[in-house]
């Protein structure tokens, strides 16, 4: 027990280091920089203080560099106030008497830690003709991104330089200087190393203890650590010479310490070696640095994507030569049936594509974040030919393959809001753009950047009507198994155009009288392997999308499109006319495991109802009641390190009643359903290559229509 009391002297060497060497005693806890001055005791001692002191030193580093050497002989050498332990000395653990090797250099830390999670899809508009209400728009699913853990089963969702960073609510673990023994929760004044301790921490001040209040004295060090701890009471021996208190310093103190740098010669140079590099490189940094207290990260992606059918294709629209994300729906004038248009099936051509995503992380106390993320993309995927009106960016798109803006080529705010934290279990965010993918839905094997990579399959197709909103979500870490999340948000959609949408930032909408929504999810996490999320979202639907007739005439307002969850399609009063705000309830499920350490398997279902209320008074209302489904299965390391095969099926929107609203979307009533194969390969940290191929079957709900074949195939760059 003897050693274990000098080992612990050697520990409160260690964090007294003059020169601010920060000491890694483990892999994941560091200790804090400890001024020499700040902690050591006056230069003003009285001899017997700085004797004692020394004499303390030479035998915990006596013992730590020989432990074969003879406790009887130490005993008799000890200072007093450590001379009334009567346990006996038990052998110095392994871990103490051989040489481990080095700690890796510690790295400048970041200035910036920060939960950074891409939000899935967006997609883009054309600038719609000024008329009372607008074509249907496209929607987006956001998957979680880069930099904030996406919730992982058991497995570090790692796919980019931005991705997952920061687990909140955020943690220290950094040791943190202690002035009483008392403070110190795991040493007890039985403790035979008691006296050591409360000499070393009261009278020296040169004891860490971790935020948790222990000391965890039976750790073991490595031959490095205590070099660092050696080289600094060689500095503190040279001010005190230096400072005119040589007399204070006997010969024997100083023979014993010149024996001691001699034995640790090499690791001392290495030491300063390394710590000259280290100051180098951060007075590099600190100079070329982009911002003190901003982080910027990103992400582009190439798509090269071809679509086709294997005949002419079914589609619910009143006019195909419209831009393919204002694709109008429309009712037949004599019969109230919706207008079902031809596409010949080789109409889809082949594209290449851009799309980029930057993101500007700032802290300004290292647990909060404000975060700006800017979107820009090129042009739409060709899938969308074949897609009824409400449907644009739904089935056969990947995800990275959109505009991402109203516009092509035009830089857009796609995300802008702050989180901080409040106590220890409460996450806060607050923003006029908050991404609801972030926070809600999220699974771990539907992340586009990884796993499933199409829109239908990165997030549930019927849950939330808004992408992005301003608002505010509170979340709160219950304990290790269950976390609550509820956030309120006005849509507010950087993919839709202001003049029928964002209506949060509309003075004559506003934040509570647009769409909106309210959301609540628990998850619970049985073990590491395994998540279950169980989700309720309360919508209210702006009636904005147009229904027009076979003349193109507007007779009425609706809703879908990228608002009209849950609703895949457009939805009117039955007859083309209007209907007022609409409201609906959505219940979701979600869950991912990891059944083995290379084999995940993850699913969803959806239940949603929306309530129809027409203009028309004289017109009946009622409900269109609508699920999904998607089950899938991921192969982690599949062929090679890093690599992952994601299989998903998908029936994104299954209408159980009240077909007879949707003036697009409802088909004939069959199920469309949706297969997928994605292989993510990594070729470098920073660049991967995404192949995908998709199926479609029975497109825009019609039994007789024929299967959609989609290839995607993208590099996506890191930074």
């Amino acid at each position: 027990m003897i050693r274990f009391l000098h080992a612990a002297v050697a520990i409160g060497l260690i964090s007294i280091a003059q020169f601010n060497f920060t000491c890694t005693i483990s892999n994941s806890m560091n200790t804090q920089p400890i001024s020499l001055q700040a902690c050591l005791f006056s230069l003003k001692l009285q001899r017997s203080l700085l004797q004692s002191f020394c004499n303390s030193l030479f035998l915990a580093l006596t013992l730590l560099l020989s432990p074969s050497v003879l406790a009887d002989d130490l005993i008799n050498d000890l200072p007093s106030e450590f001379s009334d332990s009567s346990d006996a000395i038990e052998p110095l653990p392994n871990e103490l008497s051989n040489a481990i090797e080095p700690p890796p250099e510690v790295a400048p830390s970041a200035a910036v830690t920060s939960l950074e999670l891409f939000a899935e899809p967006t997609e883009s508009i054309e600038p719609p003709t000024p008329n009372p209400g607008t074509s249907i728009p496209f929607r987006e699913r956001d998957a979680i991104a880069p930099e904030q853990p996406a919730p992982s089963p058991g497995m570090s969702q790692v796919t980019s330089v931005s991705q997952l960073s920061e687990v909140w609510p955020p943690r220290s673990n950094a040791m943190s200087q202690v002035t009483s023994i008392s403070q110190l929760s795991d040493v007890q004044p039985t403790d035979w190393a008691f006296q050591a301790l409360q000499s070393l921490v009261e009278r020296y001040g040169c004891i860490a203890g971790y935020p948790d209040g222990t000391f965890r004295g039976q750790r073991a060090l490595t031959r490095f650590e205590f070099a660092a701890g050696l080289n600094a009471c060689l500095d503190r021996i040279n001010e005190i010479i230096q400072a005119g208190l040589a007399d204070a310093v006997t010969e024997a103190d100083l023979a014993s310490v010149r024996r001691l740098q001699e034995e640790f010669a090499a690791e001392l140079a290495t030491l300063r070696g390394r710590v000259d590099a280290l100051e180098a490189r951060t007075a590099e940094l600190e100079a070329n640095q982009f911002s003190t207290t901003t982080v910027l990260r990103g992400q582009v992606w190439f798509n090269v994507t071809g679509a086709a059918a294997t005949d002419d294709v079914q589609v619910e629209t009143s006019n195909l030569d419209t831009p393919l994300n204002l694709r109008p729906a429309g009712r037949n004038s004599v019969t109230g049936r919706p207008i079902v248009s031809i596409v010949d099936s080789d109409d889809a051509e082949i594209v290449f594509n851009r799309y980029a995503l930057f993101s500007l992380n700032t802290s300004f106390s290292g647990r909060d974040s404000l975060v700006t993320q800017l979107v820009v993309g090129s042009s739409n995927s060709p899938s969308n030919v074949f897609a009824s009106a409400g449907l644009f960016n739904t089935f056969g798109t990947p995800f990275t393959d959109q505009t991402g803006t109203p516009t092509a080529n035009v830089v857009s705010v796609r995300e802008l809001f702050y989180s901080f934290p409040v106590g220890d279990n409460f996450q806060f965010v607050v923003g006029p753009r908050i991404n609801w993918y972030r926070y809600f839905d999220q699974n771990a094997f539907t992340l586009f950047l990884t796993g499933a990579s199409s829109f239908n399959a990165s997030g549930s197709t019927l849950l939330n009507a808004i992408d992005r909103g301003s608002g505010l979500v509170i979340a709160w870490d219950i304990n290790d198994q269950f976390d609550f999340t509820i956030g309120y948000l006005g849509e507010n959609t950087e993919f839709l155009p202001d003049a029928f949408f964002n209506t949060s930032s509309n003075p004559s909408r506003g934040l509570f009288n647009g769409t909106n929504t309210i959301t609540a999810q628990l998850t619970y996490s049985p073990s590491s392997r395994a998540n279950f999320r169980f989700l309720y979202n309360r919508s209210t639907i702006a009636a904005n999308v147009n229904v027009r007739n076979e003349n193109g005439v507007i007779t009425g307002q609706g809703i879908g499109g990228a608002t009209g969850e849950p609703i895949y399609g457009v939805a009117d009063d039955g007859f083309g006319g209007s209907i007022e705000d609409a409201t609906a309830d959505t219940f979701g499920f979600n869950f991912d495991w990891l059944i083995t350490e290379n084999i995940g398997l993850f699913g969803r279902y959806t239940y949603g109802s929306t309530d129809i209320v027409p203009e028309d008074d004289d017109r009946d209302g009622g409900s269109i009641n609508a699920q999904s489904l998607q089950a899938g299965i991921s192969f982690l390391d599949f062929l090679t390190d890093g690599a992952r095969l994601t299989l998903s099926y998908t029936t994104p929107f299954s209408v159980l009643d009240g077909r007879s609203f949707l003036a697009a979307g409802g088909g004939d009533g069959g199920v469309q359903y949706d297969f997928e194969a994605t292989y993510y390969l990594p070729i470098t940290n920073n660049i991967a290559i995404v192949p995908a191929i998709y199926l479609i079957g029975n497109p825009n709900n019609f039994s007789d229509n024929p299967n959609i074949w989609v290839g995607n195939l993208r590099t996506q760059f890191s930074f």
